[in-house]
């Protein structure tokens, strides 16, 4: 590594975690309505819009009525994406005359884009019209982002409350997240990357001739306000096909460390937000320590791996350096390295290189970072909230060791609330391990791995993975665009989406009802570098129990036949 990889290691933590506390409280104060610097400007745009639907932002909703409002609008936009993807040849802005997808895949998609995951088995580009990606795509990284923030929002409450019967409402949640949250930060990042050179228009694709006499067809589109949603709200969907390799979605170095830093700023702002409902800022440090520690730790694995010379092309005669298969020149190996660690760990499906070119242990790391739930950062929202749950397991733990009642910070966990926590760990083993073992026993979903041995079995792990992650990414060479492969992969997404926001809301419905014991001497800290580490140990243990079986049969395999 040379002193350009640290600066650029440096200027990505130095961009996440400066602005985060701010960013932090700020995003507290928008949730809970309280004044801001935005109010004057976009107050009255929120009490038209809740005027136009009707809603009372002064009622809030039970635990059950929230979850049935968030099913109720993601049930409605899968079906107007659904609609729009298969009927897109009727519709306008489609300069290319391109067809409807087919069901399957138009199915696949909307499922994809209403569960945060971004899942594409097609080419932006070549498949989809400008009304498509803007009317479909774009407004669906939105609201998924903003139904992650409603979610955390309502398990804060949930956390904070004492003896409460109501988590807010959201409908009010989902429209502060939106216009406060999301949008003013994507209007900057858009500008931004027009000014790199990410287009933003409807003009028609360009005809060119290259230097060799051969007719290219230039896409362009509207791609520079999805590319910042897609970032910000840690979706990943490109706008074309290899996603932000794309030189028109990722045109520099700059382009590439800002739209990195998206990725996790909001993130990591929301641990803060956490730590300001339950008026404790300690929890938000031990937290944010605990999600570093483990980045770092995938992180230094990854880069080691990657500067590792291939033993399979070693030869005394050639100096060997660091392979640059699947890499972008224009970016380089740590840059590759750190946005496949930052997108895996934070559920989002972008890529500006070849997964399937990592070194085994690098696309082992890129495999945990989903399979302990995409809890290292993780989503908008979903990221965090998934980290409480491994909090509150950490702390039932600990009061199993002590021989006391487990409590955070003053409510006590009883049989329901470890019930729920329970019915969580089950989420990702049945996505990951039920379907993908389905998939692996059937020759014809088989066909669609290109490889053999542990690394062909590692593309079909990684697949099913990343639907259950609702992280998106692929390991490239997985050939996933079948009837079968668009509908199991779209039960995995479904169920890595609603099989933790459900039991996530009805913890949080739970846990605002109990009162609050005051913590005195003989409580266990859960702010303090112990329970850092032993929150660190239980997710690690948690998720090694249950997937390091198939990871030896993959990526481990695979790095042991190569001889290092």
């Amino acid at each position: 590594m040379h002193s350009y990889d640290y600066g650029l290691l440096l200027a990505f933590f130095a961009l996440v975690l400066v602005p985060a506390p701010l960013l932090g409280r700020f995003y507290y104060n928008v949730m809970e309505g309280n004044r801001t610097w935005l109010s004057p400007v976009l107050g009255p745009l929120e009490r038209t819009c809740y005027r136009l639907s009707g809603v009372d932002e002064h009622a809030e909703q039970s635990w059950q009525r929230y979850a049935l409002a968030l099913l109720a609008f993601n049930l409605a936009g899968f079906v107007l994406l659904f609609a729009v993807l298969l009927f897109q040849d009727l519709l306008p802005l489609n300069p290319l005359k391109l067809p409807g997808m087919e069901w399957t895949l138009a199915f696949n998609t909307a499922v994809s884009f209403v569960t945060n995951t971004n899942w594409q088995s097609y080419s932006g580009e070549a498949s989809l019209s400008y009304f498509s990606q803007m009317v479909g795509l774009t407004v669906q990284n939105f609201v998924s982002a903003a139904t992650g923030i409603a979610v955390l929002v309502a398990l804060c409450r949930g956390i904070g409350r004492r003896s409460a019967q109501s988590l807010g409402n959201f409908w009010v949640d989902m429209t502060r997240a939106t216009l406060y949250g999301l949008l003013p930060l994507c209007l900057v990042l858009a500008l931004f990357l027009v000014w790199q050179g990410v287009p933003q228009t409807f003009a028609h694709y360009v005809n060119a001739v290259t230097m060799q006499g051969v007719d290219q067809v230039i896409p362009l589109g509207p791609a520079a306000s999805q590319i910042a949603i897609k970032q910000l709200g840690t979706n990943g969907g490109g706008f074309f096909g290899v996603n932000s390799a794309h030189p028109f979605e990722n045109p520099t170095a700059l382009s590439d460390l800002f739209e990195m830093a998206s990725i996790i700023l909001i993130p990591v702002a929301l641990i803060f937000t956490f730590g300001h409902y339950v008026k404790d800022l300690r929890q938000s440090r031990a937290i944010l320590g605990c999600m570093l520690a483990l980045f770092l730790i995938g992180g230094a694995t990854s880069l080691w791996a990657e500067y590792q010379p291939n033993p399979t092309l070693a030869s005394p005669m050639v100096e060997q350096s660091a392979p640059m298969e699947g890499k972008e020149a224009r970016f380089g190996t740590t840059a590759t390295v750190l946005w496949s660690v930052t997108t895996t760990a934070a559920s989002n499906g972008s890529v500006n290189g070849m997964h399937d070119s990592l070194n085994p242990l690098a696309g082992m790391v890129a495999l945990a970072n989903m399979m302990v739930g995409e809890v290292i950062f993780g989503g908008v929202g979903a990221g965090l909230y998934g980290m409480l749950l491994n909090v509150l397991i950490a702390v039932f733990l600990a009061g199993l060791m002590i021989g006391r009642t487990p409590e955070y910070l003053g409510k006590k966990l009883q049989a329901r609330e470890v019930k729920l926590l329970v019915a969580t760990l089950l989420v990702m083993p049945i996505g990951v391990l039920v379907l993908g073992a389905i998939a692996a026993s059937l020759p014809g979903p088989m066909a669609a791995v290109s490889n053999p041995g542990a690394h062909g079995f590692s593309q079909l792990l990684y697949a099913y993975t990343s639907a259950s992650a609702n992280n998106g990414s692929a390991f490239a060479g997985f050939s996933a665009n079948t009837a079968f492969h668009n509908l199991m992969l779209s039960l995995g997404m479904l169920l890595g989406r609603f099989g933790y926001i459900l039991p996530v809301l009805a913890l949080a419905g739970s846990l605002a009802m109990k009162k609050s014991a005051p913590q005195g001497l003989n409580s266990f800290p859960t702010h303090g570098p112990l329970f850092v580490t032993l929150l660190t140990v239980t997710i690690l243990l948690v998720g090694g129990l249950s997937f390091l079986p198939t990871l030896a049969l993959g990526p481990i395999a695979e790095h042991l036949s190569m001889g290092f």
